[in-house]
């Protein structure tokens, strides 16, 4: 993956974070109620540093390569999309938003985790069975915390079986894409430059 500068993700986080913040302690704004933007405003900038703080960790450990932006940057966009998707009205405005979110968010978060994670796994294959596997959990675990946060109590309960299946699906789906993008970039590293 192309270079990408620091301030990429770091500009990424504080849109993410602003919006958050606006949706929290802006009041009268109808499209952020109920929605929990208050545990979002705490969670999201966690989930999104968990990655650059483990690389941190692990990179003083070792004489790592110079930090992986472009895979940061590719971990924290789905969280970025996601607060946009709800400042926009996106997901009440457009009926298929939510599914296109959860594909696009899960191949990207997925391909972030994959270049950070997948650099010595070989072969081709098990990288894609990796991330995707990897990804259904994460899609998993996603429901579950909505289903904790949103539906259990709310509104939603009736519609949720068929909106969860369909949103796991997707998400494992676009893990699976991810992974397929992250072997053939794994693969082109390993193969490096020919010597003559």
């Amino acid at each position: 993956m192309r270079r990408v500068p620091w301030w990429i993700p770091a500009l990424v986080l504080l849109a993410t974070v602003a919006q958050l913040a606006v949706a929290q302690w802006v009041p009268g704004i109808e499209r952020f109620e109920g929605k929990a933007f208050g545990a979002r405003l705490v969670a999201y900038p966690l989930l999104m540093l968990l990655a650059p703080a483990v690389w941190w960790v692990w990179a003083r450990r070792r004489q790592a390569d110079a930090a992986p932006y472009g895979a940061f940057t590719l971990v924290m966009l789905p969280f970025l999309v996601d607060v946009t998707g709800n400042s926009l009205d996106l997901y009440d405005a457009v009926v298929w938003w939510d599914d296109l979110n959860h594909l696009v968010n899960w191949f990207l978060l997925c391909a972030g985790l994959g270049l950070l994670l997948c650099r010595s796994v070989r072969p081709s294959w098990a990288v894609v069975v990796l991330v995707t596997g990897l990804g259904a959990a994460l899609a998993i675990g996603w429901e579950l915390g909505e289903w904790f946060t949103f539906i259990r109590h709310g509104t939603e309960a009736d519609a949720a079986y068929e909106d969860t299946l369909g949103d796991e699906a997707l998400g494992t789906l676009g893990a699976l894409g991810a992974g397929f993008l992250v072997a053939r970039s794994v693969s082109r590293g390993a193969a490096g430059p020919r010597r003559a």
